[in-house]
């Protein structure tokens, strides 16, 4: 094992998935939080479907692998300096997320695919998670795993676990070195944190996985085979025994909303930092969250929330579907550099560039504005919880004793308006609305109106935690009713004109 892949490294990440009868509606709801170095940008790619030629080869971010003839569109966010992804979907509903591990196998020396990059070839490759999961233990077993993964000198490695979601069903996917072990869930909570969770309910594994456990010595062969108690290390670091409570804290939401999880829900348990879900220590933090709702129905389309941002606590859940027109938001895409990478140099890693994209810049701004002004987001036009612990001026309203900072904060709504109307939704299916400026200049949140078949989403004034309207009681979809007529309590369309 390299000297610099201590599990003591602060380092975390959690993914949850819920399955019907666990959800409030019928859909497999997937979400995660991705932890990496507080400073880290990741971006939200769009990659569409492609054909490729016999033969050709694929750089994923150290190595080749040989090409597919056809790969299926996607939708990543992903640490921009490399090739893979933290998480993702892609357009048959499937939903990948990965999450660091250390088990008693060593890590293997030099570079070889990242567990990010298995995630990404996994959606590019696959109609469902099962398969999904097939194409990553087979790339394990021909490539391999290792190389570092974050974007420093001092390498840092781990094994992967990998939670797969389909609107079906889910997987638990635990990996050491080239062996693996699954499990299903067909229904029902699960969660990962940064450890080895399955136990003697293994649905498939590596079937040389118990004879190498047996040549280690780690397990006599007697009883029933435990994957995580014969492949964790013996001495748990206190970072692992982090993971854990963060596993069991996770564990304990998941169970107290059972039969009502809904995204907002899950957008809720994200954005929990008493647990440490929602994470800021030790040089890490939550740099980017995601929550996708996959409905049972076939004909429904499936809805995929992105940050794009640091800290779902304060940061905004933008809505991805896949359909005609989708094209990439240039205000989520880092800056390249391309030979003079320093992933691409060597050695690698030896400079550092600036790869915040324009809605990270913007998003910093806001957050220090936020920080100044001591404004609540409601003053400002905002649902309770779209902002939720963060505070914010109203542009053009008084209080103000700078121009600068006037025009600065309108900026900032400005961009945060393009940003959020336009960048990261098919015009097939979305559109925002917005209630014009009042003589006084009070700015009103655009409504999101969808034309999705199963009900419209918007602006919620009463949500805790997401600014999706929340009914539970109300409406199967829970954020959603049905597209013939308004909401009972409110006309969003009313007064309102396309931005």
């Amino acid at each position: 094992m390299m000297a610099s892949s201590s599990p003591d490294a602060p380092c975390s990440c959690d993914c949850f998935v819920s399955v019907p009868p666990a959800s409030a509606i019928p859909a497999v709801i997937f979400a995660k939080n991705s932890d990496r170095p507080r400073d880290e940008v990741q971006e939200v790619v769009f990659v569409p479907a492609g054909t490729h030629a016999p033969g050709s080869r694929l750089q994923c971010t150290y190595i080749e692998v040989e090409q597919v003839s056809k790969t299926h569109a996607v939708i990543l966010s992903r640490p921009s300096w490399l090739w893979g992804a933290e998480m993702g979907a892609n357009e048959h509903g499937v939903c990948i997320g990965n999450e660091a591990v250390w088990t008693k196998e060593p890590l293997r020396e030099g570079e070889a695919l990242l567990g990010m990059d298995l995630l990404r070839l996994a959606l590019e490759r696959s109609t469902s998670a099962q398969e999904a999961l097939h194409v990553i233990t087979g790339l394990l077993e021909r490539y391999g795993q290792g190389g570092s993964c974050l974007e420093d000198p001092a390498p840092f490695c781990y094994h992967n676990t990998f939670l797969l979601a389909d609107r079906t069903e889910a997987w638990v996917l635990e990996t050491t070195g080239r062996l693996w072990a699954a499990q299903r869930i067909q229904e029902g909570a699960r969660n990962i944190s940064n450890q080895l969770s399955i136990g003697t309910d293994i649905s498939a594994q590596h079937p040389e996985l118990q004879t190498h456990a047996q040549a280690q010595g780690w397990w006599d062969g007697q009883g029933t085979f435990d994957f995580a108690q014969v492949f964790s290390l013996t001495q748990q670091p206190v970072r692992m025994e982090a993971a854990k409570a963060r596993f069991l804290a996770g564990r304990e939401l998941l169970r107290q909303q059972q039969g009502g999880i809904t995204a907002e829900v899950m957008m809720g348990i994200l954005r929990d930092k008493e647990s440490g879900i929602c994470m800021d220590s030790g040089g890490f933090r939550t740099t980017a969250s995601m929550v996708s709702v996959l409905p049972q129905d076939p004909t429904q389309p499936c809805m995929h929330f992105l940050t794009a941002t640091p800290d779902p606590s304060r940061s905004v859940f933008k809505p991805f579907i896949f359909g005609a027109g989708v094209a990439q938001a240039p205000q989520v895409l880092s800056p390249t550099f391309g030979a003079q990478d320093p992933v691409r140099t060597l050695p690698r890693f030896q400079t550092q560039v600036d790869r915040r994209h324009i809605l990270y810049r913007g998003h910093q701004a806001a957050l220090g504005l936020m920080e100044s002004d001591q404004v609540s987001p409601r003053e400002w036009g905002y649902p309770d919880g779209m902002i939720d612990s963060g505070k914010m001026r109203e542009p053009g309203r008084g209080g103000y004793s700078r121009a600068g900072e006037r025009s600065s904060s309108l900026e900032i709504w400005q961009l945060l308006r393009g940003i959020l109307g336009r960048s990261l939704f098919s015009p097939a299916c979305v559109r925002w609305y917005s209630v014009p400026p009042s003589p006084g200049g009070k700015f009103v949140l655009h409504r999101l109106i969808s034309t999705f078949p199963w009900g419209r989403i918007g602006g919620s004034s009463s949500g805790k935690n997401s600014w999706i309207w929340s009914r539970k009681a109300s409406r199967p979809y829970g954020g959603c009713w049905p597209a013939s007529g308004p909401h009972p309590s409110r006309n969003w369309a009313a007064s309102s004109r396309p931005s």
